[in-house]
């Protein structure tokens, strides 16, 4: 259930029509309350909020409607150009970035809505003979919905310029994977025991489609196994990919008929792309995509690279202080009834800085970088962490690059 819940909330925060969508319906109910109360106003009130008759309210109105598709047009086109020029320059990893930006969809559900709000008005505007309305209030309101797009555009144009720069990117990235990366590796985590895994499984249960894992309900395969009196033992980590067919799970002692096979397997919420739920790999492969981009020969921007090793640099020395959890998992008599498969302290150091050490060998400043990201990230690391980094520090000083910061 907490899996779907957080499944839910997450089509919502980066789907680009959740927001435009809440803003039409809005938009739909300010259109005929607004109608309604210049049904019930006196006809003074309408004379001093809009006076120009039927006609110019049409008028007004109709403009109105033509204005906000012109808008309307002018952000989807400049999301899908900054869309298409932040996927070739940084990473097509970083779009969800972009098409998950709050501000984007405000400003595209304001032009919506402003939209939706003069049709639905215009269609309320009857200037025949015997039976003339003309909505004043709500054709006001109309108007200054229109002063409020005006400034959102400005502001729209304001942020997306800002938002496209590479520090502004890198930020944003670096903070969503910080809040990830403090919500599923806590400090103070008590360290877990390690599996002790017979030498073959009992069964083995099959992925029922391919895709990569995004979520998985712990809690529901830990009771479970223990109602089958089994152990769970993953093939598949967050962020991993299993095609359909292949080993999902595997049943370690016991008897494996009395475990509930299909909702072991539905417990796996697997989806097409990678995100950040609670994928903290994800957030380090993203800000590697972009210093490798970034040395890449057609870019050639260690600079860009640098910044990027800036923010693996906090989230290395975060990891570093901390006890990682080595996925095993009890139930409430202690008996460990489920192991995942979860990355340790050396895993991220390799995704951080292998590419960029292999593709910035000739770059002093990528170079001169790492080693201050080590030698710092070493100094704070506790002693289970420090091993990794010692044979990083030993081998770049044997092969004669930067042995000390700069």
């Amino acid at each position: 259930m907490r899996s779907r819940l957080r499944a839910l909330v997450e089509t919502l925060r980066t789907g680009f029509w959740a927001v435009p969508t809440l803003f039409v319906l809005l938009a739909v109910a300010l259109a005929f309350g607004m109608v309604q109360v210049d049904r019930s106003l006196a006809d003074d009130l309408g004379r001093v909020t809009f006076g120009a008759g039927a006609d110019g309210a049409r008028e007004v109105l109709g403009s109105i409607t033509t204005s906000m598709i012109t808008f309307t047009g002018l952000v989807f086109s400049i999301t899908i150009v900054v869309l298409s020029l932040s996927s070739s320059q940084f990473s097509p990893r970083v779009l969800r970035t972009f098409l998950r930006d709050r501000q984007t969809q405000i400003s595209l559900g304001v032009f919506i809505g402003t939209f939706v709000y003069a049709v639905l008005v215009l269609r309320a505007v009857n200037g025949l003979d015997g039976d003339i309305f003309v909505p004043a209030v709500a054709t006001t309101v109309g108007v200054l919905l229109l002063l409020v797009c005006v400034g959102f555009f400005v502001a729209y144009i304001h942020h997306i310029t800002s938002m496209i720069q590479i520090s502004s990117i890198l930020a944003s990235i670096s903070s969503e994977t910080r809040a990830v990366l403090e919500k599923e590796l806590p400090t103070g985590l008590p360290p877990t025991p390690l599996v002790v895994r017979p030498r073959g499984p009992v069964a083995v249960l099959p992925a029922d489609r391919s895709g990569v894992l995004l979520d998985l309900d712990i809690g529901g395969l830990v009771r479970l196994a223990r109602d089958a009196d089994v152990a769970l033992v993953s093939k598949l980590q967050y962020g991993g990919f299993v095609p359909e067919g292949a080993p999902l799970l595997e049943v370690h002692r016991g008897d494996p008929g009395r475990l509930d096979g299909k909702a072991a397997v539905k417990a796996f919420r697997l989806g097409q792309e990678r995100t950040m739920q609670r994928d903290v790999a994800f957030g380090f492969r993203q800000l590697a995509d972009i210093a490798a981009k970034a040395l890449s020969p057609g870019v050639n921007d260690p600079t860009s690279a640098v910044q990027a090793l800036d923010g693996m640099h906090d989230l290395l020395r975060r990891l570093a202080t901390r006890t990682l959890p080595t996925g095993a998992h009890a139930d409430e008599e202690g008996q460990i009834r489920l192991y995942l498969p979860q990355p340790c302290f050396e895993d991220y150091l390799a995704l951080a800085l292998d590419e960029s050490d292999q593709y910035g060998a000739d770059s002093l400043q990528v170079q001169q970088r790492i080693t201050a990201l080590l030698a710092d990230v070493r100094a704070a690391a506790l002693p289970e962490h420090r091993a990794p980094l010692d044979a990083r520090i030993a081998a770049r000083a044997e092969k004669g690059l930067p042995s000390s910061p700069s």
